[in-house]
């Protein structure tokens, strides 16, 4: 019984504050003269804080559309597998379009690494890049160049040095509910240690707050090829 009072108590709360933020918001508001001007209810005007937030200032959705992201800067950690080097495990972590001021302009970063005690099937990657994304960043197709550098260490060879690419974004439910990334990047490119990388990430929010992710990786080299698979979670502010 005392489980039942108290969320009694909090949704009796809850109502409560909600009709005092809506009468505050509606004593603002002269109800009988903006009824008269819009041709609505008075009740409907008092009751409805949307209405009432309209009437004392329209939204600029155009500005909103434009500057306000549908995807969020994402923490990300987890279990990461190399198919390619006897299926041996490792872990991640990173963070991934980290907002630069209020511009289009994103970095990304992060970190792999094997957990096996063989010296042949070692796996290391690290990188950072900058993205910058071309379309209003409330589009739910976009697309960003991108230039950093990135390490590769496998198979007992490694390479470093420029990475440039593309990254799009398809975004299936705004905020960070549900996305698609593709990337497809060239490191060290027209050079004999090019090695061209393509990563698929998917992301589904579990809260508000915390995402599953999966990432599937192919590196492509003059000297051999490699794949991973990565599942993990990730944290939005």
């Amino acid at each position: 019984m005392n489980t039942i009072h108290q969320c009694l108590f909090i949704l009796l709360t809850v109502i409560n504050l909600t009709v005092v933020i809506t009468k505050g918001m509606a004593e603002e508001i002269n109800i009988p003269e903006k009824s008269q001007e819009f041709d609505l209810d008075p009740a409907i005007i008092e009751n409805s804080p949307v209405i009432q937030q309209w009437i004392q200032e329209i939204p600029d959705v155009s500005a909103k559309i434009l500057y306000q992201p549908s995807f969020r800067t994402r923490y990300r950690f987890g279990y990461t597998q190399f198919p390619s080097n006897n299926d041996i495990g490792g872990v991640f972590v990173g963070v991934e379009d980290f907002f630069i001021g209020n511009t289009p302009l994103t970095f990304s970063a992060k970190y792999s690494t094997d957990i096996s005690n063989s010296s042949k099937d070692n796996r290391i990657s690290l990188s950072g890049n900058l993205q910058y994304y071309v379309l209003p960043l409330g589009n739910y197709i976009n697309i960003a160049p991108m230039v950093g550098y990135k390490y590769i260490e496998t198979n007992g060879y490694n390479t470093d040095g420029l990475n440039v690419g593309v990254k799009f974004a398809f975004i299936l439910s705004p905020q960070g509910a549900a996305d698609i990334f593709l990337t497809q990047s060239f490191v060290s490119p027209n050079s004999k240690e090019e090695v061209g990388i393509t990563e698929i990430n998917v992301g589904y929010a579990l809260t508000k707050n915390i995402r599953l992710s999966t990432e599937i990786g192919w590196q492509n080299s003059i000297k051999q090829n490699d794949s991973q698979i990565s599942i993990g979670f990730e944290w939005m502010p």
